[in-house]
């Protein structure tokens, strides 16, 4: 299967959740309209990462060195790097893009394929842009807190930009599907053995952690479109069990 085809199997599922998760707003507050149906996936994402996800993340970073890991980290992110360099020049950031372009291309050969991130080294700063802050600045509002199986903490606009996104990324576009799976899962979990304390600490502190995590998300989601620095704190691997 291709990936385009995988794509629009995950834009039709997406478009299906939101509809199945409209009838539950007159059973919820203002603040969070379709909590009853995000509660129950909230469950399900963290019944499958604390049985699947977790135990392979601790076991991944038992036996891969830090170095290695964010080496991973590094590779992945500058894989991604020409899509948010796009996202830059749609919201009217053309020198955000120019320095995106500039540190794709450092990366990509001084830094071996972006292994390493060579570009930060070099005061070019690193930026944080997908297509659903692209909606928000052109006006789209972000319509009602919704959590997806598997991606976590989003909302409508969100997951039509999440597949935009998937469908813009050039790498695996004309791929097939079996030669990105391993990538991925790799991805997967070396993200999520990156915030093992992060999640333990929140769970340990939450009287609800749906709500901590709901809010957290929304906070952090707020400033990266307002591109205020203080996004940067929080990782979204934080509450998503696969990218």
């Amino acid at each position: 299967m291709s990936r385009y085809k995988t794509v629009q199997a995950l834009a039709s599922g997406l478009c299906a959740l939101v509809w199945l998760a409209w009838p539950c707003a007159g059973f919820a507050t203002e603040e969070d309209p379709w909590a009853p149906f995000n509660r129950a996936m909230f469950a399900f994402n963290d019944t499958v990462d604390t049985y699947a996800l977790e135990p392979v993340a601790k076991a991944w970073d038992k036996v891969v060195p830090d170095r290695v890991q964010q080496s991973i980290v590094n590779l992945f992110q500058n894989v991604y790097t020409p899509l948010v360099a796009l996202n830059n020049l749609l919201q009217g950031k053309p020198h955000a893009m120019a320095v995106d372009t500039a540190r794709f291309l450092a990366n990509s050969t001084f830094g071996v394929l972006g292994l390493f991130d060579i570009a930060s080294t070099w005061g070019l700063e690193k930026h944080d842009e997908d297509f659903g802050q692209t909606l928000a600045v052109w006006g789209v509002p972000a319509g009602p807190y919704l959590v997806l199986p598997f991606l976590g903490p989003s909302s409508p606009r969100d997951a039509v930009g999440y597949g935009v996104d998937s469908l813009a990324t050039v790498y695996w576009f004309f791929t097939d599907i079996r030669f990105t799976v391993g990538p991925q899962t790799v991805q997967v979990i070396n993200n999520r053995a990156q915030v093992l304390d992060a999640v333990r600490e929140l769970k340990a502190a939450s009287v609800d952690y749906y709500a901590a995590v709901r809010n957290a998300y929304l906070q952090r989601r707020a400033a990266q479109i307002e591109d205020r620095r203080d996004a940067a704190t929080v990782n979204d691997d934080l509450y998503r069990v696969e990218e």
